[in-house]
């Protein structure tokens, strides 16, 4: 019989980052080992400009030579902005990055970021501490949102826990997933 052993338990009071969440759609950009072979995806399946999400697959087309600097792997974030979700008072559609550590500011890799993509913002660093991040979440429900200043209805937050490895999310107003419980 093979031993399972019980996972370690990570502490609480650790590093938390806090950013906004976007209200549009996931999306990756993918670029293969080769460096050259680069694809588009949506939450749960590979998209072409004929099969798109958005238009996600389409602009990823559009400007692969300049997303192909990320170098290999999975390179995750929100497709967001004109006729997706929220739309954000915005006439064009953005590529938010989710990895703030690699690609926001002061991140390893912050200065080979495409032009045409975005970062979610960062609104808190900080050991965990339950208060000050539902402090920032009323702070963006009062002064709407950091990614599109000026518009006043923002998703919510979503929690790195660095020592969990996990993300968790809190969405403003009954913080439900349309509407449950």
């Amino acid at each position: 019989m093979e031993f399972t052993p019980f996972a370690s338990i990570p502490r609480l009071f650790r590093e938390c980052v806090v950013t906004e969440k976007i209200d549009g759609t996931n999306a990756q950009v993918f670029i293969e080992d080769d460096g050259v072979t680069i694809r588009a995806g949506s939450r749960r399946r590979w998209i072409t400009p004929d099969d798109d999400n958005a238009g996600f697959a389409r602009w990823v087309s559009e400007h692969s030579a300049e997303l192909l600097s990320m170098g290999p792997g999975a390179h995750f974030g929100e497709w967001w902005g004109s006729g997706i979700q929220r739309r954000y008072g915005l006439n064009e559609k953005r590529f938010s990055l989710f990895n703030v550590g690699r690609w926001g500011e002061g991140g390893k890799d912050a200065d080979k970021k495409p032009a045409c993509c975005h970062v979610v913002p960062v609104l808190w660093r900080g050991g965990f501490n339950s208060g000050d991040i539902l402090k920032v979440a009323m702070d963006l429900h009062e002064t709407g949102s950091a990614a599109a200043p000026g518009f006043m209805d923002p998703e919510g937050i979503v929690v790195w826990h660095s020592k969990a490895g996990a993300l968790f999310k809190y969405t403003l107003g009954d913080d439900g997933h349309k509407g449950a419980r």
